[in-house]
């Protein structure tokens, strides 16, 4: 008999919300990268999504989900937050801001929600892949579906 895959906080998330879902486990890989994660799973980069936390100028935190292929434009990442300008937050202060470490940061069950915005063209797949809060793990859902536990805000927010 095969040992159970695991599950992370943001899989119990989404079950407990009762939200479809498909989870895969690349940890026996190398994939470091999002392309590599994309790639050793056999699915479309430009629908895998990164998690990027930001600090604003005026001290607010912001979440950014672009495809793992592209870049975060933080002028435009200001701009559709409203603010001035915005900066990556340092990889140090990611885990006791948002409880997940660089590499497995997730938009779903981080210690405090903080506004969070997703690259428009994620409206155009069926389903999307980001980080299911531990390296390793990655989940797969509709937008829709996400919206139902983060309320994410689509924007033109790539290079």
């Amino acid at each position: 008999m095969g040992k159970k895959p695991e599950k992370t906080n943001v899989m119990r998330i989404l079950d407990r919300a009762r939200i479809a879902y498909n989870s895969y486990d690349y940890s026996a890989t190398a994939a470091l990268s999002g392309t590599q994660v994309a790639a050793a799973l056999g699915k479309d980069p430009a629908r895998t999504f990164k998690t990027l936390v930001t600090q604003s100028a005026s001290k607010a935190y912001y979440v950014f989900m672009v495809p793992v292929a592209e870049e975060l434009d933080l002028k435009k990442a200001a701009r559709a937050a409203g603010e001035k300008s915005i900066s990556m937050l340092k990889s140090k202060e990611l885990l006791p801001l948002t409880g997940y470490i660089h590499g497995g940061c997730s938009p779903i069950g981080m210690k405090k929600q903080f506004r969070t915005f997703i690259h428009q063209t994620a409206a155009d797949f069926d389903a999307i892949l980001f980080s299911a809060g531990k390296i390793g793990y990655q989940v797969e859902l509709t937008l829709s579906g996400l919206q139902q536990v983060v309320p994410v805000e689509p924007a033109d927010i790539i290079v």
